[in-house]
């Protein structure tokens, strides 16, 4: 504990005597500081024990006096010395009651006590307290440490919540709640997640704390990590202001599960690359040689249907250096699958190949569902005309139908399939069944199939458009009848031999048979691609 006016009156050394603000005398000093300005206030930081003899003040007038003291408590002086036999016998009574009247802790000091002895009180008991919490930090940081190795993350956030009479919480890298301790803090640390979020937005090493007077917890927010994005997070929730030991505890706490995320990082990267191993072997067509690999690791993705995931920067939007690859989409993605499946306890395999991603996850499972809320988000917030564009909004993603091991070069052709559609509709992701359970018209709107339908019916447009007949609107109508002339001229209100004129005359036009099912195809499918519909 710092030094209090208590400690110092009860210091029997000193022979202080109080004189008012008896009620006030637990407060913590910060310094003793002697002045015998008649206004000290533009040198005091607050928290200091002002010590005087009065040499420059009328302490006998009571109103200045009133003023000098409102001044010192103004400016957060938590204690006035006086001493006695110097300039005055006694304390004059304008004094003593102007500081009764601000409850100003006023203490007589007797001639016999120099200010010195009361500054070195002072100081040796500052100092006493800051060796008193250093020795606590190391022994906080001893036991943290040994938790940290003997019962990894949860067993150091015990010994935290210990430390600073509080609780502590770990996040990961997508914002939800990993460990708590004590167990009943997990309500509290899960209604902290959109601070996390904008925490993780910030680069690391990054702090803040949240709450206050009228909330239940005063909270530290701290990110952890060393990358330019925040691999996880520290929440650590008291009743006060953490002291200095406490302070030493949660900085050794952060130094702890920076290096065990850093350490799983190299680690996270070695499994990358065994899972970049299984992912081709499948793509092979090799199953057995990539369970094998798989081993424990990833051998339980194999012994059920999974999907493949492929996500994909748009060009011109992923030209990043790889050391950034972690603060844009892709980044983001994996993230939310990776974190969604270490929380559901299932095996997940992400691949980052450059400018793609490559997930391989439990068909039905949390990361493929991870997936899709993330991509249905970026949805949502394309259709807000105000959103500002960011690096998500040039991301799309293919979903794969279920596959087993033997089918995982077809579920990565249809995931690129996928993939392929929802770059053309402007879509973030489209799922391989969609496509199967829709029409192909949606797929008409590509620019290359708008250009060849406007090629092949350019002369009967320009045809109709000197007047001489409507050859468009003929052939839509006969192709939509099925070539029946009759209901189709009655589409057109001419007669059907009018309406074969006009066929012929397309035919020779065009210079294709309508008698081929092939060119009708053609010509119905530009009439659709072209169409204002």
């Amino acid at each position: 504990m710092p030094p209090t006016l208590a400690s110092l009156v009860h210091h029997t050394a000193l022979k202080l005597t109080v004189r008012a603000g008896e009620d006030r005398l637990d407060v913590p000093v910060r310094w003793a500081h002697v002045s015998e300005l008649a206004d000290p206030v533009p040198y005091m930081e607050g928290g200091e024990l002002l010590l005087i003899t009065a040499l420059k003040l009328d302490a006998e007038d009571p109103e200045a006096m009133r003023r000098y003291v409102k001044r010192l408590v103004g400016a957060g002086v938590v204690g006035l010395g006086f001493a006695v036999g110097v300039n005055y016998e006694e304390i004059p009574k304008a004094l003593v009651d102007a500081a009764e009247e601000e409850r100003l802790p006023l203490l007589e000091v007797p001639r016999r006590t120099p200010f010195l002895a009361i500054s070195k009180a002072v100081s040796a008991a500052i100092a006493a307290d800051q060796y008193r919490a250093v020795t606590a930090g190391f022994a906080a940081q001893r036991e943290l440490t040994k938790q940290a190795l003997n019962a990894g993350p949860e067993g150091l956030l015990t010994a935290l919540a210990v430390q600073v009479d509080g609780w502590a919480a770990l996040y990961d890298a997508s914002g939800a709640v990993v460990a708590t301790a004590p167990e009943w803090a997990g309500r509290r640390a899960a209604r902290l997640t959109a601070e996390v979020e904008r925490l993780r937005e910030r680069p690391a090493p990054a702090s803040a704390v949240v709450g206050g007077p009228d909330n239940e917890d005063r909270i530290e927010l701290h990110s952890l990590g060393t990358g330019r994005r925040p691999r996880a997070a520290l929440a650590v929730g008291t009743a006060a202001a953490l002291g200095t030991a406490e302070r030493y505890a949660v900085h050794s706490a952060i130094a702890l599960l920076t290096l065990t995320t850093e350490r799983s990082r190299s680690l996270h990267a070695a499994e990358q690359r065994v899972g970049a191993a299984v992912l081709r072997m499948l793509l092979a067509a090799e199953p057995d040689h990539a369970r094998a690999v798989a081993g424990d690791l990833y051998g339980g993705l194999l012994d059920a249907p999974f999907r493949i995931i492929v996500a994909e920067s748009l060009p011109g939007s992923a030209a990043r250096a790889q050391a950034e690859a972690d603060s844009d989409a892709l980044g983001r993605i994996a993230e939310a699958a990776e974190s969604a499946a270490a929380r559901a306890g299932e095996a997940v395999l992400v691949v980052p190949e450059g400018e793609r991603l490559v997930v391989l996850a439990a068909d039905g499972g949390a990361a493929v569902a991870a997936c899709a809320a993330y991509a249905a988000t970026l949805e949502a917030a394309r259709s807000v005309p105000e959103q500002p564009a960011g690096d998500e909004d040039d991301m799309v993603v293919g979903l794969s139908a279920p596959a087993g091991p033997i089918a995982a070069a077809a579920a990565y052709k249809q995931a690129e399939q996928a993939l392929s559609v929802a770059r053309r509709r402007g879509r973030v992701l489209v799922e391989h069944e969609q496509l199967a359970a829709g029409s192909v018209l949606p797929l008409l709107a590509d620019d290359a199939v708008k250009a060849f339908a406007d090629g092949l019916l350019r002369a009967l447009h320009e045809h109709d458009a000197t007047g001489r007949g409507d050859l468009v609107a003929s052939l839509r109508a006969w192709l939509s009848r099925h070539g029946q002339w009759d209901a189709a001229a009655a589409d057109l209100g001419v007669h059907r031999h009018t309406l074969r004129y006009r066929m012929r005359r397309v035919e020779e036009i065009l210079g294709r048979s309508l008698d081929d099912p092939d060119v009708r195809m053609e010509l119905w499918l530009a009439l659709k691609a072209t169409s204002p519909e």
